[in-house]
């Protein structure tokens, strides 16, 4: 299944960009994930946990930067995951792209998901990912925003 969504920045996109490839600061704003290794400059292991309707569900997986291009603020990331309960896993192809706006910057996310295993049928709802998803980048935008008022990046020079 293929989903879109956005999000806000309050910050230019030349401040955006290295802001949102800097996994560790990052990732403890996205709601249910916590980073567990850097196993290099593009790899991340880590554990997300998520509601999918009913169904409480927990992941361990890799995440990878596959694409980066920094002059088009663009970059294609793959995640792939794997329940801790041996229900299946889920494999995910994330493309952003980040553009001016008036606030700032507009983060524009472009999602693939394939799920497998048991996880497959409690995710057979396009529209339970989907408003999964969007809440989860809400939380994850609010979060962010939080983390910017407590620690400004430097001003450029």
């Amino acid at each position: 299944m293929e989903f879109d969504n956005a999000f806000e920045v309050p910050l230019p996109p030349e401040q955006a960009w290295p802001l949102l490839l800097d996994i560790e600061r990052i990732a403890p704003c996205m709601p249910g994930a916590e980073l567990t290794e850097v196993v290099d400059d593009r790899t991340y292991k880590g554990r997300t946990h998520v509601r999918l309707g009913p169904v409480a569900l927990s992941f361990g997986g890799v995440v990878t930067f596959e694409e980066i291009d920094a002059a088009a603020r663009a970059c294609k990331v793959t995640a792939q995951g794997t329940d801790s309960k041996g229900r299946g896993g889920a494999n995910a192809t994330v493309a952003f792209r980040i553009e001016p706006s008036a606030g700032g910057s507009t983060v524009k996310v472009h999602t693939s998901l394939a799920l497998t295993g048991t996880v497959a049928q409690y995710g057979r709802s396009t529209a339970i990912v989907q408003a999964t998803a969007a809440q989860l980048i809400k939380q994850f935008a609010e979060a962010l925003r939080a983390e910017l008022a407590a620690n400004p990046p430097a001003a450029a020079a």
